[in-house]
C-alpha cells in the first residue's frame, strides 16, 4: 500500500462551489425572471462545478451525469438491506442508488489534464461532460492528456463517443494490466452481457487513440501527479495523486460507493472484477486514509465526490469535504 501522502496529505484551499442544478428536470436552478421567460419551453440544463486549490494546481470536478442503480447490484448484502442503508441516510431511490459521475480537470497554467471521460450516455442520465468543459470555455481538444482511472464503460466513453477520437490533442494513460483485460478476446467471450460495452470501448480506446500509453505500476505523470495502484475493481484500477505546496487529493475512482462505504468493506458492486483483491485493498486504504485525514475525490459519490473517510465509534463513514465559499 502506498504512502497516501508525504506531509500535509488532509489540506486543500476551496475555491468555491459554483453552478445550479446537476442536469435539466431535476432541481433546476433558475432566477424568477428566467423561469418567466423559460415558461413555455425546454428549461436551460445547468452545469455545476467546483474548484480547489493544491499547491499550484487548480482541480475543477465536473460531472458527465448519473444513473440509479438497483439495489441488487450490491453482492455482499441483500438488496433489502442495502435499501434500508439507503434510508437511514435519507438517499433511497425506489430505482436505487444515486451513481454520479463525476471527472476531475487538473491544471497548473502548462497542462490540461482530465481524471475520466464519463460514461457519454451508455449509462443513465449521462452526456454531459462536453457542456461542463463548455462552461468552463474549453474544448474536449484542448485536452493535454487523459488519465482512465480503469476501463469501465462510465470512465472512458467520452473518449470514443461516436466511434471518433473526441480528445485529438490528448495523451491517454491507462494501466497496462486493464489494457491487456480488457482487449482480451477470450475475457471478452467468457464475460456477462453488462460488461460487453466495457470490452468493445476498449478496443475502439485501442484503435482510435495512437498515443495512448499503457503505463505499468506508480509513476509520474507529470510534476505532481502521479499514479496511485489500487488494483482489485478492475486487475489495472488506479488512483491519480495530486500534490503540490504541502497539500494533496487522491482521487480513488472505484475505491467507494454511496451508501454502502465506507463503513462495509465486504459489500461490492456488480462490475467489480475481483472482490477479494478489492476488499483488500479497502481494507488497507480506507482506515489509513482515515488515519491521515486524507482529502480524497470519487467517482460515483454525491457531486463534486470530494470528502474524507473519518472514524465515527469505531466505525468508518464517509465526511463531505467543506465546501464554503472563499470570502
Amino acid at each position: 500500500m502506498p504512502q497516501l501522502s508525504r506531509r500535509a496529505f488532509a489540506s486543500a484551499l476551496p475555491l468555491g462551489l459554483v453552478g445550479g442544478s446537476l442536469f435539466g428536470g431535476n432541481l433546476l436552478a433558475t432566477t424568477a425572471d428566467a423561469a418567466q421567460q423559460n415558461a413555455a419551453v425546454a428549461p436551460v440544463t445547468v452545469n455545476p462545478f467546483a474548484q480547489i486549490r493544491i499547491g499550484r494546481f487548480t482541480i475543477t470536478a465536473l460531472t458527465d451525469g448519473y444513473a440509479d442503480m438497483p439495489y441488487d447490484y450490491f453482492p455482499g448484502r441483500s438488496a433489502g438491506d442495502v435499501e434500508k442503508a439507503a434510508n437511514a441516510q435519507f438517499t433511497a431511490r425506489p430505482s436505487g442508488v444515486r451513481f454520479l459521475f463525476n471527472q476531475y480537470l487538473v491544471e497548473d497554467g502548462q497542462r490540461r489534464i482530465l481524471i475520466d471521460a464519463g460514461a457519454a450516455g451508455s449509462i443513465g442520465q449521462t452526456g454531459h461532460l462536453p457542456q461542463a468543459l463548455s462552461t468552463l470555455g474549453l474544448r474536449p481538444d484542448q485536452i493535454d492528456a487523459v488519465i482512465v482511472t480503469h476501463m469501465h464503460q462510465d470512465h472512458m466513453g467520452g473518449l470514443v463517443l461516436g466511434g471518433k477520437n473526441n480528445y485529438p490533442g490528448a495523451e491517454v494513460y491507462i494501466d497496462r494490466r486493464d489494457v491487456t483485460h480488457w482487449t482480451n478476446p477470450a475475457k471478452r467471450n467468457g464475460a456477462p452481457d453488462f460488461l460487453q460495452p466495457s470490452f468493445k470501448m476498449a478496443e475502439e480506446v485501442v484503435r482510435l487513440y495512437p498515443r495512448l500509453q499503457a503505463i505499468d505500476g506508480e509513476r509520474q505523470i507529470s510534476p505532481g501527479v502521479s499514479i496511485v495502484d489500487l488494483t482489485g475493481h478492475t486487475p489495472g484500477h488506479i488512483g491519480v495523486r495530486i500534490e503540490d505546496g504541502g497539500k494533496s487529493l487522491i482521487m480513488v475512482s472505484d475505491m467507494i460507493f454511496p451508501v454502502v462505504h465506507p463503513a462495509a468493506t465486504d459489500v461490492f458492486f456488480l462490475f467489480e472484477q475481483d472482490r477479494a483483491a478489492a476488499k483488500a485493498m479497502r481494507d488497507r486504504f480506507l482506515p489509513q486514509a482515515a488515519s491521515e485525514g486524507a482529502l480524497i475525490a470519487a467517482t460515483h459519490m454525491p457531486f463534486p465526490g470530494l470528502g474524507r473517510i473519518v472514524f465515527d465509534r469505531g466505525e468508518l463513514r464517509w465526511q463531505v469535504a467543506d465546501w464554503a465559499l472563499q470570502d
